[in-house]
């Protein structure tokens, strides 16, 4: 056999092992987390206390200001942090954590730490994670817990939840692989329910859905009586919604009214995945794939731009790429356990956290990043304040 299909086949491997290991955290919850725990050993950057019981929560968390630049950042050398407008959330899947990391790769936000989880709960495979317009909260899709987590920022504590961890279904309070749950003004959570093939809307601290759109187990193509297992639901500046189907690699756009405006292809995907908006009209995606790739294109299909480098550099299921407002392109790259900010004008990688092919738990390590978003006032969400989910 040629080297490289051995290479390739090697790597095919190792990402299935993982994939099976991923699948069995839920059962290992406890072990993991200790073991967690003990080998990222580092102390968040300007830690702070809890206020006292009864003590009004700030509008964001609270953070100290910003330290000098470490002799020894923990992003990969050459990397620059001024391309960054700030922090950086990452849903670290296979660690079962979350983790806020500054420009410099330095930690400072993570959960759960040591007793942020009550007896009896549990955190795992988060997914997706992003902040809340008010940046009190940050709402984290388990897709593989059939969970949604909405978590009090500051208090780090769980304070709703949707789903019963481990326990599929369609019923209320029941999820089948969520995806891309994000809180919007005014409270509800918007999310894509894959294997139910449906979107979900939901007001806290209800455990009945607002609204369903699609249909339960329909499962084609059919916007929006029917979704082909949906992947994501993103707010767009002028209140549509932007939802992607796996099945078909189908682009969706929905009016504030639920009707269909748009549907087209990501050109060249195999998986797309979690199409949100760059600017009005122009989609942001990726293609879970490997080798994968980054792409914008129009509400006609066309190709605008293109990331698929190969080599080291090749991306290996790339699931969430977001801009950046310099016009850079923040991206999780999941089985090579690193985030990346991308230039578009030079197609270079210019930033990243994380050891590219190497899972692990220490300071400046990733496990499976399967989801990214900015912190306040940068996060995805605060580009969109007037976003509401479709009838």
């Amino acid at each position: 056999m040629p080297l490289e299909a051995r290479a390739h086949r090697s790597r095919r491997r190792v990402r299935l092992r993982r994939l099976a290991g991923v699948a069995l955290l839920p059962a290992l919850a406890a072990v993991g987390f200790a073991v967690a725990h003990v080998a990222d050993s580092e102390p968040d950057s300007g830690p702070t206390a809890d206020p006292p019981a009864g003590a009004a929560a700030p509008a964001q968390p609270a953070r100290q200001p910003k330290a000098p630049p470490p002799a020894h950042p923990k992003t990969r050398p050459g990397s620059n942090p001024g391309v960054l407008p700030g922090d950086v959330l990452i849903a670290d899947k296979a660690n079962n954590r979350l983790l806020e990391v500054d420009p410099y790769g330095r930690v400072v936000w993570r959960f759960p730490r040591p007793g942020d989880l009550t007896p009896g709960q549990t955190f795992q495979v988060p997914d997706d994670a992003f902040y809340s317009p008010n940046g009190r909260s940050i709402v984290a899709t388990q897709e593989d817990d059939f969970t949604i987590s909405a978590i009090d920022a500051h208090r780090h504590r769980i304070s709703y939840r949707y789903g019963v961890p481990g326990v599929p279904g369609s019923s209320a309070n029941h999820v089948y692989n969520p995806d891309d749950a994000m809180m919007l003004p005014g409270g509800q959570i918007l999310t894509a329910d894959i294997k139910n093939c449906r979107l979900l809307v939901l007001q806290p601290p209800s455990h009945s859905p607002v609204r369903q759109i699609g249909s339960t187990a329909g499962c084609i193509h059919d916007p929006p009586r029917d979704f082909g297992s949906p992947n994501g639901a993103f707010p767009a500046s002028n209140g549509d919604t932007i939802v992607t189907e796996i099945t078909g690699d189908w682009v969706d756009v929905l009016s504030p009214s639920g009707q269909l405006l748009h549907a087209v292809h990501a050109p060249g995907f195999t998986y797309p995945s979690d199409t949100n908006q760059l600017r009005p009209g122009v989609f942001l995606s990726v293609d879970y794939t490997s080798p994968g790739a980054i792409e914008t294109f129009n509400t006609k299909g066309h190709l605008l731009w293109r990331f698929a480098p190969t080599g080291a550099n090749a991306l290996d299921h790339p699931s969430l790429a977001i801009p950046l407002p310099n016009g850079d392109i923040l991206a999780n790259d999941d089985y090579n356990d690193r985030v990346i900010v991308v230039d578009p004008q030079t197609n270079k990688i210019v930033w990243q956290y994380g050891h590219t092919g190497q899972p692990g738990t220490r300071p400046g390590f990733l496990n499976i990043p399967d989801g990214v978003d900015l912190a306040p006032p940068n996060s995805l969400i605060d580009g969109f304040p007037g976003a509401k989910a479709p009838r």
